[in-house]
C-alpha cells in the first residue's frame, strides 16, 4: 500500500446512512370497465353500435332527461357507456380509443358486411389498424397486434 492510499483510507468518512424511505403501499387492482362516449342521438348511437357487432348490456331510463345505455365490444370486458344526462362530453370527443383485434383484416370484412365504413388496413411494423367513427364522430380503431420474430 502506497503512503497516498494509506492516508486517503485513514482519513475517509463514513457516510452517514439515509432515512429510511417510507414504504410505498402496493397499488390496488384497476381495471377500465366502462368507457362515456357522448353522442347527440341516443337511439341511432345504440343502433350503430349494435350493428357493429358491439352487446346492447341495458339500456334504462331513469326519469325524462336521464337514460343510460351500456354496449359491450365482442369479446371485450370494458363497455362504452351512452345516454341523455350521463356525460357532459362532447359528442365526437374520444379519437382512436384502440380495441385489439386478432386479425384486422377479417374484423375489416365484419364491419364492412355489417354496413359499417372503415378504412384500409393500415400496415405499420408494430401492428395493423383498422378505423372507424360513429355518426356522432367518435372514432375507434382496431389494431392487430404484429409480434416481431426473432
Amino acid at each position: 500500500m502506497t503512503e497516498h492510499t494509506a492516508t486517503a483510507t485513514a482519513t475517509a468518512t463514513p457516510t452517514a446512512p439515509s432515512a429510511a424511505a417510507p414504504e410505498t403501499p402496493a397499488a390496488p387492482t384497476m381495471r377500465i370497465e366502462v368507457v362515456f362516449v357522448g353522442v347527440t342521438d341516443v337511439d341511432r348511437a345504440k343502433e350503430f353500435y349494435v350493428r357493429a357487432g358491439f352487446h346492447a348490456d341495458h339500456d334504462a331510463t331513469v326519469h325524462e332527461g336521464l337514460r343510460f345505455v351500456q354496449l359491450t365490444p365482442p369479446g371485450s370486458a370494458c363497455s362504452i357507456a351512452l345516454g341523455e344526462g350521463i356525460t357532459d362530453m362532447e359528442p365526437g370527443g374520444p379519437r382512436g380509443t384502440m380495441m385489439v383485434v386478432e386479425d384486422a383484416d377479417a374484423a375489416r370484412a365484419a364491419l364492412l358486411g355489417r354496413g359499417i365504413d372503415c378504412t384500409e388496413v393500415d400496415d405499420q411494423p408494430w401492428g395493423r389498424f383498422v378505423t372507424f367513427a360513429d355518426p356522432d364522430g367518435n372514432t375507434w380503431t382496431l389494431q392487430q397486434i404484429i409480434r416481431p420474430t426473432t
